[in-house]
């Protein structure tokens, strides 16, 4: 970090005063070489407070770490504790799902963490709750979206399913089979929506309303968000 930079900061901050200044200075490059080093993501002091003796102390702080940076920080690693994360989270993690567990009751499958952001925010908008962020990721198969069907109905605060697959990378005709697969792994006693557009899209559809398991199988968007609502 430039000493221009800190100087400005500290002048706009008040803390020129050059006893200040040289704690502020250290304190700043400390946090700016944190943050590279050990591949953060966020780090942050709040509040940081100067005292009447002229004295600059953090009171309190918050780091979050790039998990994709993790790799290189074992010493990192040996301080997770799990029993502090939720434990549908760290079961995701372990079959490389990125999943958020969330308050409501509407649970979203979603490739893509775009399309996974405007699912929820659909459901919102249709005036529902989702239960989480679920992306399996544009590689979908059998596997993954039985784990994925897994995670969500261990979830019991779940009334409905919604999937919402496009097509791009993976044909929607390989996501409708892994559908199809993972619920006869999977007891599931709630309704599954499905909305699937892209490659092999009609294929898609044609798969899942010949499958056993009955799905309730919608083409719009918006009609699939309020659909998993009337569901609850």
């Amino acid at each position: 970090m430039q000493s221009t930079e800190i100087k400005k900061l500290a002048t706009s901050l008040g803390l020129a005063e050059k006893k200040v200044f040289l704690q502020f200075s250290q304190l700043l490059t400390n946090l700016y070489n944190l943050y590279l080093e050990k591949d953060c993501s966020i780090v942050e002091i709040n509040p940081l407070v100067l005292t009447k003796e002229k004295t600059l102390i953090a009171l309190d702080a918050k780091i979050n770490f790039d998990d994709n940076g993790l790799f290189r920080h074992p010493e990192i690693m040996e301080m997770r504790d799990i029993s502090e994360e939720d434990i549908l989270e760290v079961e995701a993690k372990k079959h490389n799902l990125n999943y958020i567990k969330l308050d409501g009751n509407i649970g979203c499958m979603v490739n893509g963490a775009g399309l996974a952001m405007a699912t929820m925010d659909l459901i919102k908008f249709c005036g529902g709750e989702p239960a989480n962020f679920l992306d399996v990721g544009g590689g979908t198969n059998i596997e993954r979206v039985a784990n994925a069907f897994q995670i969500l109905s261990s979830d019991k605060n779940i009334r409905s399913i919604f999937i919402n697959i496009f097509g791009g990378i993976v044909r929607c005709d390989l996501v409708a089979q892994g559908i199809i697969e993972a619920l006869k792994q999977v007891s599931l006693n709630i309704p599954v929506i499905i909305r699937l557009e892209g490659t092999n899209s009609t294929i898609a559809l044609q798969m899942l309303n010949k499958a056993e398991k009955k799905f309730i199988v919608v083409d719009s968007f918006e009609k699939a968000a309020r659909k998993s609502l009337q569901q609850k």
